[in-house]
């Protein structure tokens, strides 16, 4: 009696071993698919780690007048090679924060949005959120900076990172703005927000200034 004979009769025994060998097939895969994931992390990671020592050569004084670019296309390539590498939100926000030092303004929001959107960290999320609005301020669009900056803490409680730090853009943006009761309001939030902020002089300074030009004629 052959294997195909033996399994005819013993219908159960057929499932059985269909079962085991289903279980050997998704198996196989699942080890194959881990193994090229960890081939991928690890052939990724170096490329970043290659990107980040051309950007720290940047910061050396008389760097090659050619480093800038090699470091932002470093981290352009891992970031279009490796999207689903662990740190790629890393890579886009390193390379956000590049092109902000050159004054590349819109270049620089775009990879902060990246940034932003691929993350898994609330607190990465929060700087790159408010990169976004420092973008749109050195271009002068007060009003974008001001939604930027309110967007990167929405639904953050006052002692949550980075919350006073959104809220004093906030009103720097729209003071720049011309919205001065505006920004006058959210500094008062903010000193009820946060009564002990090392900055609570500071902001009633500028409350108190900014009251007393409202009623000049």
């Amino acid at each position: 009696m052959n294997i195909l004979d033996w399994l005819r009769e013993r219908p159960w025994t057929r499932w059985v071993v269909l079962g085991l060998g289903a279980v050997i097939v998704v198996g196989l895969g699942w080890a194959g698919w881990a193994a090229w994931k960890s081939r991928y992390e690890s052939h990724g990671s170096m490329a970043f780690a290659q990107a980040r020592a051309l950007v720290a050569q940047v910061q050396i004084p008389g760097a090659a007048a050619d480093a800038r670019d090699r470091a932002d296309k470093a981290l352009q390539g891992v970031i279009a090679d490796y999207p689903r590498l662990s740190s790629v939100a890393q890579a886009a926000y390193l390379l956000g924060s590049l092109r902000f030092a050159a004054a590349r303004y819109p270049q620089a929001r775009s990879s902060f949005e990246l940034a932003r959107d691929r993350t898994g960290s609330s607190s990465l999320a929060a700087l790159a959120g408010l990169d976004i609005g420092y973008c749109w301020e050195a271009e002068k669009n007060y009003e974008a900076a001001e939604k930027a900056y309110l967007a990167a803490i929405s639904g953050a409680k006052p002692k949550d990172f980075l919350y006073e730090e959104a809220m004093v853009d906030a009103a720097r943006a729209q003071e720049l703005g011309g919205k001065r009761a505006a920004a006058v309001e959210t500094y008062q939030r903010l000193l009820k927000d946060l009564p002990e902020t090392r900055r609570a002089e500071e902001i009633r300074s500028r409350v108190a200034s900014l009251q007393t030009e409202a009623t000049k004629p």
